[in-house]
């Protein structure tokens, strides 16, 4: 058991390949590879695949298998009352490791992609666009901008990003700012976009921040259409359906259409009450990725069954 030990922690732990450690011991190549078999067997090895904010590989195939997503990952945040944080730091290990070079970032802001931005450590070399305007809200650290400048300074690429807000007064007043050089320099981006990062709200107080912002007659008739969800700016209803009220005309934002030809759009929904908003998403066919925690997971394989 010796031997069996010390050519494993060779292989295991310092990476040597099994010619090395035959040279070494002075053994054959099968020899050592029966070594590391029994290592393993013997319990001498044993493999955990871990993460440090404690993802749930489990469920998280579960969930990707049920929804038919490119992407999922559950994290299991435990009694965090506020997910936000754990969840923001997966996303962004999720996004540094299915970004590549030839790709187009698009984000769209909200807490949650905020939270995923200010954890970015890595990237590759790729532009960086922006999907909506801001919110002028007094509790709001980061702006649109403030996102996509954070995320081209740790992706070197560029930033295509506008000063404008997410809503405006009249449906006349978005179509003319569409065409505002600035703006429709980064709206003429998203045909080329090929992953998106965007948060996921339900209609309702509190639970999103469009909601908030929200006028009450628009609140109202967005909730007599059957608006259930939105997903950064789009609105839909428990089908996934987008739907178009005078909100939606008045929002300087990328559309249901132009998101849908995204390749990868990846969600970040938290809190067990945004289930229905979260399973409208799934209903969408906008997402191909979906990050989130165990328990709103758990209540979408529930509700879903």
């Amino acid at each position: 058991m010796v031997l069996t030990a010390a050519v494993a922690r060779r292989y295991f732990l310092d990476g040597r390949s099994k010619v090395e450690i035959a040279e070494e011991f002075q053994l054959s190549r099968f020899k050592v590879a029966r070594l590391i078999a029994s290592a393993r067997a013997s319990g001498i090895v044993r493999i955990e695949v871990g993460y440090p904010g404690a993802i749930d590989v489990e469920l998280s195939a579960r969930m990707q298998r049920r929804f038919g997503l490119r992407h999922c990952v559950v994290v299991d945040t435990g009694d965090d009352a506020d997910p936000r944080g754990q969840l923001g730091r997966a996303a962004a290990d999720l996004l540094s490791e299915i970004v590549t070079p030839d790709d187009v970032l698009g984000l769209a802001w909200s807490r949650a992609v905020g939270a995923m931005t200010a954890r970015l450590r890595s990237l590759p070399t790729v532009p960086v666009v922006q999907l909506t305007g801001s919110l002028a809200e007094p509790d709001l650290d980061d702006s649109s901008v403030d996102l996509v400048r954070q995320a081209a300074r740790v992706s070197g690429g560029p930033a295509h990003y506008f000063h404008a807000p997410l809503v405006v007064p009249t449906a006349a007043t978005a179509r003319a700012m569409r065409k505002q050089p600035e703006i429709a320099r980064a709206f003429a981006r998203f045909g080329a976009i090929t992953t998106a990062v965007v948060g996921i709200g339900l209609w309702a107080p509190g639970q999103s921040t469009i909601f908030d912002a929200a006028s009450d007659r628009d609140r109202r008739l967005v909730a007599r259409l059957g608006g259930r969800a939105e997903i950064s700016g789009v609105i839909i209803d428990a089908d996934g359906t987008p739907l178009r009220a005078n909100l939606t005309d008045r929002m300087i934002a990328i559309s249901a259409a132009e998101l849908g030809h995204v390749r990868d759009v990846v969600g970040i929904g938290y809190g067990v009450p945004k289930a229905p908003a979260v399973r409208a998403a799934l209903r969408s066919g906008l997402l191909s990725g979906l990050v989130t925690h165990r328990a709103l997971a758990a209540d979408l394989l529930a509700g879903d069954g």
